[in-house]
């Protein structure tokens, strides 16, 4: 039988190295930005159970008005068919937590600021879920969040899971999008014309 044995000053060299090398890693955020920049593409996004946090994250980069254009928080029904598109039927036949509805949602924002003819140049990233602690429903749990994505090549959607409370759902919901458009950029996820997933 193998034990390992770790004194307090080899556990806290071991906790100190681990905390400087997540502070060296470049921020996701930052390293989109970059990405974006050097294809000469721009960013908006579409919010509704993260409430603009997505926004609030890439807006953190300094010069990032440079890849940015903006976001849209649409919460409601009616926020989402009045911004951003989404169509009424929709809404009323998948809800609003759904690979439906963020893509139509995707595909709006980006329709949206990309209305001076260059929407080709433009990614469009959605989110919309059910961060809790209420809301849950038949096969739509809390912590359910679905991610759309929308780009000159085509769209894609997909569904993840946070596990927390409102707030950690909220950043974790964040988080995943960041990890998309990051994925998205560099080549490792691909999108197809159907909104495949």
């Amino acid at each position: 039988m193998i034990s390992l044995h770790w004194n307090t000053d080899q556990y806290l060299s071991a906790k100190l190295y681990s905390v400087i090398i997540w502070l060296m890693e470049e921020p996701l955020e930052s390293r989109i930005g970059k990405l974006l920049l050097a294809r000469g593409l721009k960013l908006v996004v579409a919010e509704s159970c993260t409430g603009g946090l997505l926004g609030h994250l890439i807006t953190n980069v300094p010069g990032c008005s440079e890849y940015f254009l903006g976001g849209i928080t649409a919460y409601s029904y009616e926020a989402k068919q009045l911004l951003l598109g989404v169509k009424p039927q929709t809404l009323i036949q998948f809800g609003a937590v759904s690979r439906e509805t963020v893509l139509e949602m995707a595909q709006g924002v980006r329709r949206v600021f990309a209305s001076h003819g260059k929407e080709e140049n433009v990614i469009g990233v959605s989110i919309s879920g059910i961060a809790g602690p209420g809301g849950a429903q038949p096969g739509k749990p809390v912590g359910l969040v679905w991610i759309g994505l929308s780009t000159a090549e085509g769209d894609w959607a997909a569904d993840f899971y946070g596990l927390g409370n409102r707030e950690e759902n909220k950043a974790f919901s964040a988080r995943c999008a960041l990890e998309i458009i990051h994925a998205y950029l560099d080549g490792s996820l691909k999108v197809g014309k159907q909104g495949e997933t």
